[in-house]
């Protein structure tokens, strides 16, 4: 995507970018290089472990096509999903990478896992049942990981479970490629909970012999050599949040999110703004209405009232508060104490960036960076730099323009679909 500037233009370098796409509220752009830096930090901290890079949920909003394709061209080999579709969009950007999907197995996904190439991560003994009798029926061969709860109580076998099926990892032929468990309180340096699962995996890992293991998510990288195993699985300090919140952060930022100001107006001194009227302005006041709310992921929690001070944006280099509430669409933004000069309608105002975090901005969200990024609504336009900038944009303009394009109608059939073959009265004992 080329934007050609005037350079008599007044508008900042993002305001003409919004002209070229006059529909859009704002611009979220996403630091390729940044997140490739980040990957390389974290793979030197895990040698000689693999580093892996979780991409579940359009890699936290980033993208996940976008930056799977950079992290490949990077050295990345391995990559986690939550679900099939998401394994389906990383297949197609990655056609040679180890693909797992964390959501684990039901036997009728069994042909979506096989068509794409994607490993399933088995958290249940019922799972491994239908996974084994779909790769009878089918012949599949791909290979699965195995799940095991040290701790998290959410997913996984339980040790006593994966204790009972080391007689299949002893046998040889087992398709079991991996075998993980998760941390439930990695970012926390003290916490006992972390050497105790840490213990119990040690264990449990050591019995599958011949199988890599892995236990260390973005934080657990940073507990040390012990917690690193033989793969490590990142995913948001990847993406620029803090993976030690006891300490500095050692990740780049990546996101930069600026929406558009679509109003200026001034108020006086005793008129209240928003919702509720919850924010009375103290003396006369020069307001910036900023076209993004929270139907945009920018949470009403960052909302400011006459008792407390919400979240901050920054409008031409200098940070300003909010003023009231934030509205599904729109946010009022304080800039008296700007030259009148310094901003005007169809300026850009940073959101995330600039300074201002993607650990700051969850923090007056009442969250964490992950929800943050997560939510950044689709009505931003998404730019992409460094990397693999090129065709990420490219990819970007193609799926506008896709989904532009009205859809052709599904053919009906022709003959009613062919029954799936009966499933047996109890799961088959595990192959081995």
């Amino acid at each position: 995507m080329n934007i050609v500037t005037d350079a008599k233009s007044q508008l900042t370098p993002e305001a003409n970018l919004l002209a070229a796409h006059p529909t859009a509220t704002g611009i979220l752009t996403v630091d390729l290089d940044a997140i490739i830096a980040n990957w390389r930090k974290l793979e030197k901290t895990a040698v000689p472990a693999e580093c892996a890079a979780v991409v579940k949920a359009n890699a936290y909003g980033c993208g996940a096509e976008q930056v799977s394709r950079a992290l490949a061209k990077a050295g990345c080999k391995t990559f986690f999903v939550a679900t099939v579709e998401e394994a389906a969009a990383v297949r197609a950007a990655v056609p040679q990478a180890t693909v797992y999907a964390l959501g684990g197995f039901f036997q009728q996904t069994g042909d979506a896992y096989a068509k794409i190439d994607c490993k399933p991560v088995i958290g249940d003994l019922n799972e491994l049942a239908e996974w084994d009798v779909f790769c009878r029926r089918s012949g599949w061969s791909g290979g699965a990981a195995i799940h095991i709860d040290t701790g998290m109580n959410r997913l996984g076998l339980t040790v006593s479970e994966a204790q009972g099926i080391i007689p299949r990892i002893n046998a040889g032929d087992h398709g079991i490629t991996l075998v993980m468990s998760h941390l439930a309180s990695a970012e926390l340096l003290n916490n006992p909970a972390n050497a105790k699962q840490l213990a119990s995996f040690r264990e449990i890992a050591s019995l599958f012999t011949g199988v890599p293991a892995s236990l260390a998510n973005s934080s657990g990288v940073f507990l040390g050599a012990q917690f690193q195993f033989e793969m490590v699985r990142p995913g948001c300090a990847l993406y620029g949040v803090n993976p030690t919140p006891e300490a500095d952060n050692p990740m780049q930022q990546v996101v930069d999110l600026k929406a558009r100001i679509v109003q200026i107006r001034n108020i006086d001194r005793g008129e209240t703004v928003g919702y509720g009227g919850t924010w009375t302005a103290r003396r006369p006041t020069r307001l910036a209405i900023v076209a993004a709310g929270y139907a945009d992921g920018y949470f009403r929690a960052a909302s400011a009232n006459d008792g407390t001070r919400g979240a901050e944006v920054v409008v031409a280099g200098k940070r300003c508060p909010i003023a009231g509430r934030v509205s599904m669409d729109l946010i009022a933004v304080d800039v008296t104490d700007l030259d009148k000069n310094a901003v005007r309608r169809g300026h850009m105002v940073t959101l995330i960036g600039e300074g201002i975090t993607v650990d700051e901005v969850a923090h007056h969200f009442g969250t964490i960076g992950y929800e943050v990024l997560t939510s950044l609504g689709r009505r931003f336009v998404r730019i992409y730099k460094g990397g693999d900038a090129v065709a990420a944009s490219e990819a970007v303009a193609e799926k506008s323009e896709a989904a532009a394009t009205p859809a052709a109608p599904p053919a009906l059939p022709t003959a009613a679909p062919a029954a799936p073959p009966p499933l047996p009265a109890e799961p088959s004992t595990p192959a081995s």
